[in-house]
């Protein structure tokens, strides 16, 4: 008996392998999603949405990995997004898959000769040259091989390169325009001209052309020549964008505000230029005007990602940070993978301290797009923030090798490591650095810090010469004072450092280098009295006012240095540093209660001044408000755990209640610290409350050994040898500890434990 199955539909019988025929014969192919997912991607290309076309061309990739155009276009998509590095890695293999793939190779080639690398320059060059064997008169191939040349230092060749681009494509406007830039680097300002001129002539209706030759006067200063020639593009075209906001630029320059205005608010109507009105504003520090603006320009272009972002920024400038979160959550709730809506909205939660809500944004970025550069970047002032130095390093470093030309990142990153006294890390990622930028006044300036810290005096010396013959920066100007007063030439070295305080009279640097010189000469006195008498000069100055307090309190002129703070803190009521300083000194003058109401109103206004809230639990612990002091030093810990002092303290205050969770802080304080004594002697001692005297003796003998060591360590100490039934040793010490000071408390309870013991 045979059973067959089968589905009824209207009154007809269908067999089940007929429907399952048709279902399979709905399953497209891996060619026909890889050919959907392209064309996707490519539409979004055109609609300026590199992020989520990246994600198309992936699934192109995914379905036919190896088909060389999708990789192309996905490393298009990656090079839009501005992740050079993807890109490159997709371009790489693209060509992998076909040699012969010519755009790739130009494109590849093109990226290579972007950079300022000998190495990478000579390579594009080669592929460049390699792929005009093909096709000789390739003006993209040309322009770019004349572009990689003249980085390389072979004008000659560069010319005559662009020459034949010219020839191949005469009416090719950028290929011109890089002619001109060319003989206008070898001052041909002539030559320039009569290229841009004949380029105008070829191309008579080309009101690019005549732009581009206008901005070659404006360059020369020739404004109404090239005013002539912006109204004359105009006459071309009047709705040329670039013509318009050049020539309101011009007006602009010469103080024709209400003409600039005029062709800026005309620019509201051409496609592309929509904010230049609002830009214009912005400007001009209309900042209310700027942002209704960009709220009308929002809400006749809802899905331009780039006026949204203007509106977001508008509202920061009016402080209505509410408005700018919601513009950004309701564009991530029509799309939750807007990756610009995320960063911009992650910026946000940092700039008011939200860190878990940033991180939440910028981990769903990292998951669209693992090598964004901006993301990762964010990640490391995220951890800054947060007090992750390691990891705000990392991400520094991840984001300098995503894109090596970041100049103003690895300059960051150098500082970090010259602040952590790294230098030989600080040099070997700026020596990194591309030749073009070795010679930029801040990339000297930071390797001259590295050098400073590893005491290469001569090499920094020639990096502060080769600097200061290009420009008399205050960075170097102090650093040639500090050099000189290392050298041993205090005099020279107040000659530098007094022209680096008439560029700012506040560089606190430069004021204490200007105080070592005269410690040199054995002349304390005289470094006062130049420190008073400047003050005298720049008596609004807060920085100043603070820099001559911290001189009169560290001489112990205590009253004098509270007249200094109060200065400091008149000029700046806002620094919180100048109202530590007048806390200070109430604590030097015994006045704990002002101190702690001073501190209170610090932390009421700034929650995470965690330095106030340290103080405030120092204070309370002095005022025998021992609980209070114990709830401080947590949330100072939990705020920074890597508080050593911190931990140590919560550790003593917390031995006879809680010696379980002391033993873990005073553990954490001396993993920090090892070379604490004190810290040691909280660890011995909470070991020793918890019965534990053989390991207590270790960390208790460390203590006692420093030439500095307190009596209450050394009574520790004999208290442990006792319980541990080490009696000599006990004596011993207890002893010594008796010749230190037989007044502290300690001394009765060690007398009573050693006598009993006996």
């Amino acid at each position: 008996m045979r059973f067959e199955l089968s589905l009824r539909r209207d009154g007809l019988v269908v067999p089940l392998l007929i429907v399952a025929l048709a279902s399979s014969a709905c399953v497209r192919s891996p060619e026909a999603k890889s050919a959907a997912a392209l064309d996707a991607g490519k539409k979004l290309m055109e609609e300026k949405d590199a992020a989520r076309a990246i994600l198309q061309f992936r699934n192109a990739v995914q379905a036919t990995p190896r088909n060389p155009e999708v990789h192309y276009q996905l490393a298009l998509a990656y090079l839009a997004a501005g992740d050079a590095r993807n890109g490159i890695v997709s371009l790489r293999r693209a060509l992998e898959l076909n040699p012969q793939h010519a755009a790739a190779q130009l494109q590849l080639a093109q990226l290579m000769a972007s950079v300022d690398n000998a190495e990478v320059l000579k390579d594009a060059q080669g592929r460049l040259l390699e792929l005009l064997k093909n096709a000789p008169d390739n003006p993209d191939a040309l322009h770019s091989l004349a572009l990689t040349e003249l980085k390389l230092g072979d004008p000659a060749e560069a010319m005559q390169h662009l020459q034949l681009a010219m020839s191949a494509a005469p009416q090719e406007l950028r290929i011109a325009a890089t002619l001109a830039q060319a003989k206008m680097q070898q001052k041909d300002f002539k030559g320039a001209e009569e290229v841009l001129r004949r380029l105008s002539d070829n191309s008579p209706q080309s009101a690019e052309a005549q732009t581009i030759l206008a901005n070659f006067y404006i360059s020369q200063n020739r404004m109404p020549e090239a005013e002539t020639h912006l109204h004359r593009a105009l006459e071309i075209d009047p709705k040329s964008g670039s013509a318009v906001l050049q020539l309101a630029r011009l007006q602009l320059t010469e103080g024709r505000k209400q003409e600039a205005e005029q062709n800026f608010k005309r620019l509201e109507a051409f496609s592309g230029y929509e904010s230049s009105y609002g830009i214009f504003l912005s400007q001009e520090g209309r900042h209310e005007e700027s942002l209704r603006e960009f709220e009308r320009l929002a809400k006749e272009h809802p899905d331009d990602r780039q006026i949204r972002t203007r509106l977001v920024v508008a509202y920061g400038r009016v402080n209505r940070l509410d408005d700018a979160r919601k513009t950004l959550s309701d564009a991530l709730k029509k799309n939750g993978k807007d990756m610009e809506a995320l960063l911009q909205r992650a910026q946000l939660f940092l700039a008011s301290k939200e860190y878990s809500l940033a991180e939440a944004d910028l981990n769903q970025v990292v998951k669209l797009q693992p090598d964004g550069l901006e993301v990762h970047y964010l990640l490391a002032k995220l951890n800054q923030a947060r007090g992750n130095l390691l990891v705000y390093r990392q991400q520094l470093s991840q984001t300098v090798t995503l894109n090596p030309n970041l100049l103003a990142v690895r300059l960051e990153l150098a500082q970090n490591l010259v602040n952590a006294k790294e230098g030989s890390a600080a040099l070997d990622l700026l020596d990194g650095a591309p030749a073009g930028q070795r010679s930029a006044i801040p990339f000297l300036v930071q390797r001259n810090w590295a050098l400073w810290i590893l005491d290469r005096l001569p090499e920094m010396r020639k990096g502060i010469d080769q600097g200061l013959s290009v420009a008399r920066t205050i960075d170097l100007l102090v650093q040639d004072g500090l050099w000189k007063l290392r050298a041993g030439r205090p005099a020279d070295a107040r000659s530098a450092l007094q022209q680096a305080l008439k560029i700012n009279p506040a560089d606190l640097r430069a004021l204490q280098g200007i105080r070592e010189s005269f410690l040199a000469q054995q002349n304390a006195p005289m470094a006062l009295r130049e420190a008073k008498a400047f003050a005298a000069q720049h008596p609004e100055s807060a920085p100043i006012q603070q820099f001559l307090g911290d001189m009169l309190m560290g001489a112990g002129l205590n009253r004098e240095a509270r007249v200094a703070f109060e200065a400091a803190k008149a000029a700046d009521p806002t620094s919180s540093g100048t109202q530590l300083s007048l806390v200070q000194i109430d604590m030097l003058e015994g006045k704990l209660d002002n101190a702690r109401q001073s501190l209170d109103n610090i932390i009421s206004k700034d929650k995470s001044n965690n330095m106030a809230r340290h103080w405030l639990a120092d204070v309370d612990t002095l005022l025998g408000q021992q609980a209070s002091a114990i709830q401080h030093f947590r949330e100072v810990v939990a705020a920074d755990s890597g508080n050593a002092e911190a931990n140590n303290n919560l550790a003593y205050l917390l031995i006879d209640q809680q010696p379980d969770e002391a033993l873990k802080y005073a553990q954490k304080a001396v993993a920090l610290a090892p070379d604490r004594p004190a810290y040691s002697d909280t660890l011995g001692w909470a070991l020793y409350r918890k019965g534990l005297y053989a390991p207590a003796i270790q960390y208790l003998q460390r203590a006692a050994a420093d030439k500095k060591a307190d009596a209450v360590w050394t009574y520790h100490l004999a208290m442990a040898y006792a319980k541990s039934g080490d009696v000599p040793n006990s004596r011993r010490t207890l002893q010594a500890a008796l010749k230190q000071n037989p007044q502290v408390p300690e001394a009765k309870l060690a007398q009573e434990l050693i006598r009993l013991g006996n």
